[in-house]
């Protein structure tokens, strides 16, 4: 239902955006706008993509949650996606959506709305936290499985491996 009334509204509050503007400051100023939003819209979201993913790396190389880099990341995709979009409402939801303190409020309140039962990062690891209602895992009996080949005890070769080819 919400989606619904998203897609009905925000229709016609553009319009009703761009008539408003457009009858105060005329059509070719109106179209201007819309084309410089859009171009300086690109220009953010890329610049806050590069930090974004940059934040995602660095959770994944410190084997932190990446949850809050990849909702960040995802954010910006929405408002790329908005800015990209022709309108008042939407540039001014798309920019808002680039601002990192607009985008942890939202973060925030969309973890507050959701239970995480578990986190896990590779087969029978638990990294970070242990949360309410998780098993929690025994690492101790950790089995790998190989093939070995003990090569001490070879005599060393005159001729070559096979692998490289010998003297011409």
């Amino acid at each position: 239902m919400y989606l619904f009334l998203a897609f009905l509204m925000i229709p016609i509050i553009e319009i009703a955006l761009f008539i408003q503007v457009g009858g105060a400051i005329g059509m070719w100023p109106t179209l201007a706008i819309v084309v410089l939003t859009a171009v300086l819209g690109t220009w953010l979201v890329r610049t806050q993509g590069r930090l974004a993913l940059g934040q995602l790396r660095a959770s994944f190389e410190q084997l932190n949650d990446p949850t809050e880099p990849l909702a960040h990341g995802a954010m910006i995709l929405v408002a790329g996606a908005l800015l990209l979009t022709p309108g008042f409402f939407t540039d001014a939801v798309g920019f808002s959506l680039l601002v990192p303190q607009v985008r942890m409020s939202v973060y925030r309140y969309l973890r507050s709305k959701m239970t995480v039962a578990r986190f896990q990062m590779g087969p029978g690891s638990m990294h970070g936290r242990s949360y309410p209602g998780s098993t929690p895992t025994d690492n101790s009996g950790d089995v790998i499985d190989a093939d070995y080949e003990d090569v001490s005890q070879n005599k060393p070769r005159k001729d070559p491996s096979g692998w490289v080819d010998g003297p011409s």
